[in-house]
């Protein structure tokens, strides 16, 4: 996108094309208008449409442009966060409600992609969290007892089942979670889109919002060619948030993140890489993850940025990590490679923001945006429809904060990813 070829790399390239959209031209009005094409905004949109309301769609870019259509595709339950502190931080009405949430949410990315027949290569075979060394293993026995207790059914697996599944000797066990599994992320975006413009929602693309204000008892919402009048207002712009919106982005600290991808991979080769499907993601503090597509190439992704001198360093970090995880590829070569970045919030937790009357939004997804943001997106679609209240959505109405020393800690991390995996970093 953008003539950028490292900005969504292997997902563009094999995505099914977008659904028509065109710049707004005019001044309209709807029921709702929502700001940004990402996982949130469109599944709104469809639930909302579904719902009978006039909904209007207004992207910057494109369908899917931010981090909705670069990231690994793993349709995770829950949060990085472990259960009982993000309880111990939200208290236990919302603490388990969004757990409860969260736990089912892959299940709702899954139908959705079933009823509207999305082709956006939907496995749900679980994933697999892999433990590094004694360390990484107690954390996820802690993790896994955690989830238990709550009814999940979260297996922990040996260092030989662990094997056997994911096809890799590097680990010394994992934590199997059949709730989730993978997914194309920027043809599911594409695939929100074309559900939500089937059940009769607007979507106009290259069209930046330039204001944002009251009118009376509506939200006028002007870009450089248009307006949209809406009696309800979603912002679901998140970390790539600019201009009017560009406080959501300023809560965040962003943490840059890369993948690659090799060519398709022989048949023999293949079948002894995650036989089972799913994907997986280690327990390092610099993480890497791993899956397939359903063409068979290998995807590695980690922390870090694919310019500057990091283009250099953390590609043959990617080619001697391969190497490592999978000796029987033997000699490969990465077909594309691209890189984004993931909002950080200072708990880890995610945000539910007023930004007035009748004026809501969700962010700060900490790199688990595809289940969350689907369900927050039917959320809100079921607040503004009248199906709940404010105060049973699943989390509370924070005021957003600015953490400190923002721009010093994204440079650290962008730095601090590099030093990792210089061939001299520890293993």
């Amino acid at each position: 996108m953008l003539e950028d070829k490292r900005s969504h790399g292997l997902w563009e390239l094999s995505a099914p094309p977008a659904p028509p959209t065109t710049v707004l031209r005019e001044q309209i009005s709807a029921d709702v208008v929502i700001v940004g094409g990402g996982y949130t905004g469109l599944s709104a949109a469809l639930h909302l449409a579904r719902g009978g309301k006039k909904v209007v769609v207004l992207e910057a870019i494109e369908i899917g442009f931010g981090a909705s259509g670069r990231n690994s595709g793993f349709v995770n339950a829950g949060l990085w966060v472990m259960p009982d502190d993000l309880i111990a931080t939200l208290g236990q009405t919302y603490g388990n409600r969004l757990i409860g949430l969260l736990g089912e949410a892959p299940r709702e990315v899954f139908a959705l992609t079933e009823r509207y027949g999305m082709e956006c290569q939907a496995d749900h075979r679980g994933t697999y969290h892999c433990a590094v060394g004694a360390s990484g293993l107690k954390q996820l026995q802690a993790r896994q007892a955690q989830w238990s207790k709550l009814g999940a059914k979260v297996e922990l697996l040996s260092a030989g089942d662990t094997q056997a599944r994911t096809g890799t000797t590097g680990y010394t066990g994992s934590l199997f979670d059949p709730r989730a599994g993978t997914i194309q992320p920027l043809a599911y975006a594409r695939g929100l889109a074309g559900a939500a413009m089937t059940e009769g929602a607007t979507i106009h693309t290259g069209s930046a919002v330039t204001g944002l204000e009251r009118n009376g008892s509506a939200w006028l919402v002007r870009t450089a060619s248009g307006s949209v009048s809406a009696n309800w207002l979603i912002l679901a712009t998140d970390a790539y948030s600019t201009g009017v919106t560009t406080s959501i982005r300023e809560e965040q600290v962003h943490l840059p993140y890369f993948h690659v991808s090799t060519a398709p991979l022989g048949h023999n080769i293949r079948k002894t890489i995650l036989p089972h499907g799913g994907a997986g993601w280690d327990t390092k503090t610099i993480l890497s993850g791993f899956r397939l597509d359903a063409e068979g190439r290998l995807i590695v992704g980690s922390v870090g940025a694919l310019r500057g001198t990091g283009l250099s360093v953390h590609r043959a970090w990617a080619k001697r990590h391969i190497r490592k995880l999978f000796p029987q590829l033997g000699e490969f070569e990465l077909e594309t490679e691209w890189y984004g970045k993931i909002g950080m919030t200072p708990d880890h937790l995610p945000r539910l923001h007023s930004y007035g009357p009748n004026a809501l939004g969700f962010s700060g997804y900490n790199g688990r945006g595809i289940a969350p943001g689907t369900v927050f997106g039917r959320e809100l679609a079921r607040l503004i429809l009248g199906e709940i209240d404010l105060a049973s959505m699943p989390l509370p109405v924070s005021e957003i904060a600015i953490p400190a020393f923002r721009g010093l800690r994204e440079a650290y991390y962008e730095v601090g990813a590099q030093v990792a995996h210089l061939p001299i970093a520890p293993a």
